[in-house]
């Protein structure tokens, strides 16, 4: 071990040490000569020369300590090599703790959950639902590098990363059965047809959107019509997504629905008083943009570049338009982050982190609260002895 302060040119207040010698010296004395009339024709000898002394050593000497402890708090002194060098077992939640001590019989080891905090093995198993690559990489920055680390963990973890576990110490990865039920993956939600409304010079559109829809049916699911209607004909209250297929100003019912949360694909020549700046959704072949979108307060608003006929848009007739126009209305989905254990142990090549320091500032001001509780009460003590 060894210590080092984080602020070195604090240790200069250390010149206040003067300070206490200055007033125990002007104050080593409180008694005052008197003259005695019958004193006063005796012949003036010369006085001895007094030799400098400190009244109240202890006093002194525990203001002096004040000090000194002062300015090493300014100087923040910390104390590398104070933390153990025992092995480190870590077991996150889910695998059976019992088995994995029964796996590894090692006497002065470290048991803690892989979890937040990294409670101790003794405590509840916390319900953590934080990634298991961020608390490693945490453990292995906080520990020394030559303490062995052994993992226990369930056969199946969530909230992985994409890519494996890097680490700059080998890690002794152990894969213990769950301790719950595996939960099959919850199914992808399907997508429904959008509502669409159309003006009358966009009556051939409607035709290529109905055989889209047809395309995301299901073989074996029921035959049901699709609610394509003239732009007149009210939106159904449970709509949540619409074509809008008619040109000019976007009514402020329709804007209001779709910043209630509504997902909506506008006409080209559809505007919006307060259209939001898009991104380019989907584009052809050579890079061309065929949809446009961003988000609009709660909800999302699309617009198409070109007219939606073949002339405008040959996509139109391609056998991808309907899976094209499917992950339009798409909810955002999120990356896989569920893995099997044993083909995610940890590697090796990261960085060597420097272990942090301890840090001595709480040690040093509770011993300023006790040596200053000490001052006080010498202090009063001293003053006390003083006869009147």
């Amino acid at each position: 071990m060894s210590l080092a302060f984080l602020i070195p040119a604090a240790l200069a207040a250390l010149a206040a040490l003067l300070l206490p010698l200055l007033i125990h010296l002007a104050r080593r004395s409180e008694q005052r000569p008197t003259e005695f009339a019958a004193l006063r024709w005796l012949r003036q000898k010369p006085k001895p020369r007094h030799r400098i002394r400190f009244d109240e050593w202890p006093l002194l000497l525990v203001r002096l300590l004040l000090l000194v402890l002062f300015a090493l708090l300014l100087a923040r002194p910390v104390l590398f090599g104070s933390q153990s060098h025992a092995p480190y077992v870590a077991v996150a939640p889910g695998a059976d703790a019992s088995q994995a001590r029964a796996a590894l019989k090692v006497a002065n080891a470290r048991w803690h959950w892989l979890a937040p905090g990294f409670p101790e093995l003794t405590a509840q198993a916390p319900a953590s639902t934080a990634s298991v690559s961020s608390l490693l990489r945490e453990l292995d920055a906080s520990l020394p590098i030559d303490v062995p680390v052994t993992v226990f963990v369930p056969s199946q973890l969530d909230s992985m990363d994409a890519q494996r576990i890097m680490l700059a110490r080998k890690v002794d990865w152990h894969v213990l059965p769950s301790r719950a039920a595996n939960v099959s993956p919850a199914p992808v939600a399907a997508v429904s047809a959008p509502i669409v409304r159309h003006a009358p010079e966009r009556e051939a559109s409607p035709r290529y959107l109905r055989a889209a829809f047809v395309a995301w049916r299901p073989a074996d699911a029921p035959a049901t019509a699709f609610d394509i209607a003239p732009h007149t004909t009210p939106l159904p209250h449970d709509a949540r997504q619409l074509v809008w297929l008619v040109p000019g100003d976007v009514p402020a019912a329709v804007r209001d629905w779709i910043r209630e949360g509504g997902v909506a694909l506008i006409d080209t020549q559809a505007r919006l008083p307060d259209a939001p700046a898009m991104a380019p959704l989907w584009r052809n072949d050579i890079g061309v943009a065929l949809v446009e979108g961003a988000a609009y307060g709660r909800g999302r608003v699309m617009r198409l570049r070109g007219a939606m006929v073949p002339e405008a848009m040959p996509e139109l007739l391609d056998p991808g338009f309907p899976q094209h126009l499917r992950a339009l209305f798409a909810p955002p989905s999120t990356a896989p982050a569920r893995v099997a254990s044993a083909t995610h142990a940890p590697v090796t090549g990261s960085a060597v982190y420097a272990p942090p320091p301890r840090d001595l500032q709480p040690w040093l001001i509770l011993l300023i609260v006790l040596v200053f509780a000490v001052e006080r009460w010498l202090a009063t003590a001293s003053r006390r002895a003083v006869a009147p």
